[in-house]
């Protein structure tokens, strides 16, 4: 452990997180927010709060007040978790601008469960984390529109792995990434 990290990088970071519904993602980003001490900002949160303050049908709107946040922590000092399906190249594209505007380091992060009936076992048993957040169906995570990544991107298939494995995983993968050593 280096300053209390984890041997995490130093200068703030925006870890960007992707992956379908029901593979682990959130858990992995709670617990990645833990170990560097990171901001954790979670779409479905936003998204939901929208919803039930403002009564809106949201779209965009919670990816966009979410760079926002991000903002103002990376200009702290602060790295942040962000915790999302992130399915499309343009929403990849504004979490990097919004690391790259503020002199931040990004880490893209996809989370994926290769294992098809896990998945579904997971996703079907799901209990809401965020009050009044609908999850969705596995026939529509099956039929999400998720585009492949282009840009680098560490990737942690989770099936048949502990969350401590995974998370094991994903930190041996970040420090690789940036030249960090355990």
């Amino acid at each position: 452990m280096k300053n209390g990290k984890h041997n995490l990088p130093e200068k703030p970071v925006l870890y960007i997180f992707s992956g379908l519904p029901g593979v682990g993602k959130s858990t992995l980003a709670k617990e990645l927010s833990k170990k560097a001490e990171a901001v954790y900002l979670r779409i479905d949160t936003i998204e939901q709060g929208l919803r039930d303050i403002c009564g809106i049908k949201v779209e965009g709107e919670g990816y966009r007040l979410a760079y926002r946040i991000a903002e103002d922590n990376i200009k702290t000092g602060q790295s942040v978790v962000a915790d999302c399906v992130n399915p499309w190249k343009l929403t990849r594209e504004e979490w990097k601008e919004t690391a790259v505007s503020h002199n931040a380091a990004y880490i893209n992060i996809e989370i994926v469960c290769m294992e098809k009936e896990e998945h579904k076992r997971r996703a079907e048993n799901r209990v809401p984390e965020v009050k009044n957040l609908q999850l969705p169906s596995w026939d529509k995570i099956q039929h999400l529109k998720y585009e492949q990544w282009e840009d680098s991107v560490i990737t942690v298939d989770t099936g048949g792995k502990t969350i401590k494995e995974s998370l094991d995983e994903l930190i041996l993968k970040i420090n690789k990434l940036t030249g960090e050593t355990k």
